[in-house]
């Protein structure tokens, strides 16, 4: 698990921790049931406190991303799917809003737009 911390970000690092886990959930690089490293790992990796990581935990656990075992570990929800197609359905709205948008700043019409999401779609 790769997560990459900027000291010069506004964001404190528990939350860009929390955030860059929460878009590996949603995208599908964590599956439901994976386990996650432990918060002293996950700590030494980062090199940050074990503090930083506990807060970064409590969020995702607040939030169903992940779940504790007591004595197994912490591991990514199986429980919490529904949700996180529907926040990846969220974030393709908006991205198909700002798409819409442009295109029709530029005098794309709508058989453009969708023949252009049919290309980029099939490239994949």
């Amino acid at each position: 698990m790769e997560i990459i911390l900027s000291n010069a970000s506004d964001r404190p690092i528990y939350e860009q921790i929390t955030s860059q886990i929460k878009e590996m959930i949603m995208k599908g690089l964590l599956k439901p049931g994976e386990p996650m490293p432990s918060m002293r790992k996950l700590a030494r990796d980062l090199h940050v406190s074990v503090i930083t990581t506990q807060r970064a935990y409590d969020d995702l656990a607040r939030d169903g991303f992940i779940v504790t075992v007591p004595a197994k570990g912490t591991f990514v929800s199986t429980q919490n799917q529904d949700f996180i197609r529907e926040e990846n359905l969220r974030r393709i709205e908006k991205l198909l809003s700002d798409a819409a948008a442009l295109g029709r700043e530029n005098g794309l019409s709508l058989n453009e737009l969708k023949a252009t999401l049919e290309v980029v779609y099939a490239d994949e």
